[in-house]
């Protein structure tokens, strides 16, 4: 229980801060915000369809994290719905560490997204991997590093 609690501290200290804007599973939380700050992005309302976030031309985002463990390995983005309704212009996908450090990071055209995903009718969306072939397309810019930059991190501390 008092490792329950500590985690519950964090979480609350990470929505104190805007990093997160829930108590569930912080992946996708983290990962808005994460990219939101490093790429100068307006974070969407949880109400917006589609996207997660807007540059300064208008251009929506669709934001996706993974968290790989050594229990889990894989780096499947969670469903990508509604494609066709073409509700970003982009989709960064970003996969973690077990220790929360960027492993991998891409920014993907809306039009290079059905190409490397698969619809499933089981979960009514596409299904795509954060694989490193995905960076053999000239359009998938490579965002790992930019992601991972220390320097531009926002302090998660008082």
């Amino acid at each position: 229980c008092e490792l329950l609690s500590v985690h519950n501290n964090v979480l609350d200290r990470l929505m104190s801060l805007d990093v997160i804007g829930s108590q569930n599973n912080p992946t996708g939380d983290y990962t808005e915000w994460l990219v939101s700050t490093k790429l100068g992005l307006i974070r969407a309302t949880n109400s917006a369809k589609g996207y997660d976030a807007t540059d300064s031309a208008g251009l929506r985002y669709q934001i996706k994290g993974r968290r790989v463990t050594p229990s889990n390995k894989s780096k499947q983005l969670s469903v990508i719905r509604c494609l066709e309704d073409r509700g970003f212009d982009f989709l960064v996908a970003v996969v973690f560490n077990a220790n929360w450090q960027v492993q991998s990071a891409a920014k993907i055209p809306h039009h290079s997204v059905a190409a490397l995903s698969t619809y499933r009718e089981s979960v009514n969306g596409r299904i795509m991997h954060l694989r490193s072939s995905v960076f053999d397309d000239g359009e998938i810019m490579d965002i790992t590093r930019l992601l991972s930059d220390q320097e531009t991190h926002v302090a998660l501390t008082p």
